[in-house]
């Protein structure tokens, strides 16, 4: 059985979001590097939303006259109009600046797509033809002061069926890559998509369970290092006693990884996506791309 056809949807694209926010090189250098290693289309796309950064209409329901009420309101349907425009140039001069920057910094071609609506809603209408997906950890709205999440991203988490790929603010080309397990459904198919997709070819892998060992844990660690060897990969194991979000975020640093993949979300420890999750702490705390996995 081919492991890669039966994991992975290999007719897609690379299919990656971008707004005017500081993410947009790294994503757009993670998508070519995608596109790259997959030998999968590129396609770039920016999503105009009305509904975001636009001011509250004024209360015209006051002592004005009807003649200067019908002015007003003729003015900001202009404005309206004038601004809807401005938004269409900047985003095409945006999209033609990442199309640019892939194909000079990685030799990638990339198609452009201007879109309006939600960015959720349009990820998932494209999705059918996406093999995978890499957004920004924070948008252009973001606040950054926070240290939150943009909540345009913990929505796209969960609309989307696709491997979905985080990028940081600055790209590192990948070299080594670590796998957060638990033995799961969700991240035993994470190991056989590692050990099997183009993506990862050639890198080293760290596996990392968390928990306190037992026979259980330690008969899946052994299944995924020998998954991982039968592809040819360099393989490390780490059995990790601790709470689960601080060992993964350290295990990052100390491990010296350029990727994690984990679980997006579901029922254990690993793949729960809720406010103060694993997933949330570990995509807001972490300095490298996170591949989620449903």
């Amino acid at each position: 059985m081919n492991m890669t056809k039966t994991l992975l949807h290999v007719g897609g694209r690379v299919l990656a979001a971008i707004d005017d926010s500081v993410y947009t090189g790294s994503v757009a250098s993670y998508a070519a590097w995608s596109a790259r290693r997959l030998d999968a289309p590129l396609e770039f796309v920016h999503v105009l939303d009305r509904r975001r950064g636009q001011p509250g209409a004024p209360d015209l329901s006051g002592n004005l006259a009807l003649d200067t009420r019908e002015q007003l309101l003729a003015e900001l349907v202009q404005l309206d109009e004038q601004r809807g425009k401005l938004a269409q140039e900047a985003g095409r001069l945006l999209l033609q600046q990442v199309q640019a920057a892939a194909q000079a910094s990685h030799g990638v071609a990339a198609e452009t797509r201007l879109r309006h609506g939600s960015l959720s809603g349009t990820l998932g209408e494209l999705e059918p033809d996406v093999r995978m997906f890499v957004i920004g950890k924070r948008g252009e709205h973001a606040d950054f002061d926070t240290g939150h999440l943009g909540s345009q991203l913990e929505r796209v988490v969960r609309s989307v069926r696709r491997p979905l790929l985080v990028a940081p603010r600055t790209f590192r080309e990948p070299r080594r890559v670590m796998v957060a397990f638990d033995g799961s459904a969700t991240t035993r198919k994470g190991i056989e998509i590692v050990a099997a997709s183009p993506l990862f070819r050639g890198l080293d892998v760290v596996v990392l369970m968390v928990g306190e060992a037992d026979a259980q844990q330690a008969s899946a660690l052994h299944w995924a290092e020998e998954t991982l060897r039968e592809h040819g990969h360099q393989v490390e194991s780490r059995q990790q006693s601790g709470a689960v979000n601080e060992t993964i975020s350290a295990a990052i640093d100390e491990e010296r990884v350029d990727v994690l993949v984990m679980g997006a979300y579901g029922h254990s420890r690993i793949r729960n996506m809720i406010v103060g999750s694993t997933t949330t702490y570990v995509l807001r705390t972490s300095h490298v791309p996170v591949l989620l996995l449903r």
